[in-house]
């Protein structure tokens, strides 16, 4: 597929997924979509994914101008399709770290929350404003921001619309780390080589198993988990262990 809204670079195991739409701030449209969709289905062989931003934006938010015009039956398969996409980054098989360079606001958020780790410059914004076009979030935004930080602190930000700042983000849980701009980068990348540098299968797992076990019965998830530690033993687990008793860095 001929990319023109998607940028990719690999470094090593990691790969860099950059959106340029800098005209609209990445706003999200349609488009956008599909390349991301065609993206995921033939992601390449890596074992940390990074998405971020061109410019002074992570995402804006998702088109106002594709959306203005939609009837309730259109409005609906765009969210789904959101929903469906943003659910594939959350289900992929390796680690996914959303780099915040600015505003993530509406859909970039949601973009934002489907990553698993969020590292966020000290000019980044949060925001889900959709309250101020009479919309509410529609990729997932509501489910999400509710799940990784308290009702109160969801609510508020999905009824008054505000804007947040990287701190206050990171104090509602919502980031896991905040750089200063020119540092944003070099960080996200130290923290997905550090990812990278350690058993593939065991990073893969764990964020399987940690996702689904939110999804079923804590009793469940042990048993899960259980299943999925004992799997590890007799090939990936097995070389860690021996290295670490070697003395040496093994052979993943």
């Amino acid at each position: 597929m001929d990319y023109k809204i998607l940028k990719f670079e690999q470094r090593d195991h990691t790969g860099i997924l950059t959106i340029s739409r800098p005209d609209a701030m990445n706003a999200l449209n349609s488009a956008f979509f599909d390349e991301l969709d065609h993206f995921l289905g033939e992601i390449p062989n890596i074992r940390v994914l990074v998405i971020t931003g061109e410019n002074k934006a992570f995402v804006a938010g998702a088109d106002i101008s594709e959306m203005v015009d939609m009837k309730p039956k259109d409005a609906r398969q765009f969210s789904h399709r959101g929903q469906d996409i943003f659910n594939k980054i959350k289900d992929l098989r390796v680690p996914v770290i959303a780099a915040v360079n600015g505003f993530a606001l509406g859909g970039g958020m949601e973009l934002a929350m489907a990553c698993d780790i969020r590292i966020a410059s000290e000019k980044a914004k949060f925001g889900q404003p959709e309250v101020n076009l009479g919309l509410i979030p529609g990729f997932s935004g509501t489910q999400r921001l509710s799940r990784y930080t308290s009702l109160g602190n969801a609510l508020y930000m999905l009824l008054t619309g505000e804007m947040i700042d990287a701190n206050r983000a990171y104090d509602m849980g919502l980031v896991q780390k905040v750089t200063k701009p020119e540092e944003l980068m070099d960080e996200v990348l130290k923290v997905a080589q550090t990812i990278a540098s350690k058993g593939p299968k065991a990073t893969e797992q764990a964020k399987k198993v940690a996702r689904q076990g939110r999804l079923i019965h804590f009793h469940d998830a042990n048993r899960l988990e259980s299943e999925v530690f004992a799997s590890l033993f007799g090939n990936e687990g097995t070389e860690g262990m021996k290295a670490f008793l070697e003395k040496r860095d093994p052979n993943w």
